[in-house]
This record gives C-alpha cells, sequence and structure tokens, in this order.
C-alpha cells in the first residue's frame, strides 16, 4: 500500500530514515557560497538598503506574515539579482511529489517559489512567517529539493523567514548529501543582504 505524506508534515528525522540524506559539515562541500565574490555595484547597494528600511519599517506592524514577506522582502532581492529575467524563469506554488520506491512512499508538496533555467531548479525559496526559525524550513526545502529531475548536478536552496537567511546544497549520489552556508541576518550591523545577493547571482552563473 502507498503512503502518501504532506512535504509540510516532513521532518529531518523522517528523511533521514527514508532517504538516508546525511549533513555535510566539511566546509570544502559547500564551497560555491565561500569564493570570492565580485563586488556589488552602488546601485545594488542601495537597492539593498532600501530593502533592509523596508524591513524596519514593516517589523513595526506584527504579525509580518509569508505573503508580506515575499511581496516586500524576497521579491526585489530576486529582482536586484536579476532571475525575473530570460533565461530564467518562474513558477510560484508549484506542485511536486516524491517518490521513495522501496517504501511505497509518496511524498506531496509546494513550493512556494521555484526559479528554473532549462530544468535547474537555481533556488528553492520557503518564505515563512517571520516568528518562525529557519530549521522548520529546511526539511521542507530538502524535500522539494529531492524532486530536482536532474540528478546529475547539485541543487541550490534558500531558506529564509524574511529576517534570516541560509543557503542549502543537495547532492544526489549513492547516498544523499546536503550542508548549509552560514546564516545571514537583515537586521544585523552592516547590511548582509549583500552577501545574500553575491551568493544568489553566483548560483545563478553555475546553472549556465
Amino acid at each position: 500500500m502507498i503512503q502518501t505524506v504532506k512535504a509540510q508534515n516532513i521532518d529531518l528525522r523522517y528523511l533521514i530514515d527514508n532517504f538516508g540524506i546525511q549533513r555535510i559539515r566539511d566546509h570544502q562541500f559547500f564551497w560555491e557560497w565561500q569564493v570570492d565574490f565580485p563586488e556589488l555595484t552602488e546601485i545594488e547597494k542601495q537597492e539593498l538598503d532600501r530593502v533592509q528600511e523596508g524591513y524596519f519599517n514593516l517589523v513595526e506592524y506584527q504579525p509580518l506574515l509569508e505573503n508580506v514577506v515575499k511581496l516586500t522582502i524576497i521579491s526585489p532581492i530576486l529582482f536586484i539579482a536579476g532571475l525575473y529575467l530570460s533565461p530564467f524563469h518562474i513558477k510560484a506554488e508549484k506542485s511536486i511529489d516524491i517518490r521513495a520506491e522501496d517504501e511505497g512512499i509518496i511524498i506531496e508538496g509546494r513550493i512556494d517559489i521555484l526559479i528554473l533555467k532549462q530544468n535547474l531548479w537555481v533556488t528553492v525559496i520557503e518564505a515563512k512567517q517571520t516568528s518562525f526559525s529557519l530549521e522548520e524550513g529546511l526539511a521542507q526545502s530538502l524535500t522539494y529539493m529531492l524532486g530536482e529531475p536532474n540528478s546529475e548536478t547539485p541543487t541550490f536552496g534558500m531558506i529564509t523567514n524574511g529576517v534570516n537567511f541560509r543557503f542549502v546544497k543537495l547532492i544526489r549520489e549513492e547516498i544523499l548529501k546536503y550542508a548549509l552556508s552560514d546564516e545571514f541576518v537583515i537586521d544585523n550591523r552592516g547590511n548582509e543582504l549583500y552577501s545574500v545577493l553575491m551568493i544568489l547571482k553566483y548560483l545563478s552563473q553555475l546553472a549556465g
């Protein structure tokens, strides 16, 4: 009998037990977020400063819900990164399913924002309420990334609640392996959205 599980009900323990997924802590495994990136332009920095100021304004009107996060924080960052332009395209609320054939399990779920380039998932973004930690979105994002049809290339994701940002790398070999970047926080000193944008732009180049 095939069991159907909703992606939003999946936790990390479930992925470990049913898919054998392993976290790699060797910093060399996920090197893509640690390279020397080109400097952002002054216009890009100014736009990101405006996004940060917008957050400081919005945070005074809690709760800051998922749709507001996507509209005011995530969407501008994707726009500045050039991910709304050809050859990229976006599908929002895309349905996927993942089959664990040995166990007769199908996982169903929906992706908040999916950016595609020649069928390569550049980034999967889970926009959560700002009161939620990124850990609550990690298992769900990994579940969606497991549905990547091209298993020969790494899949990259970004998890954010609008305040905290973290990147994920998944490799689907005989053993499923993933790693995480450091966490970037929108209200830390300076503007850590600069780093978020530089990493996004670099990952988009890897899709070429």
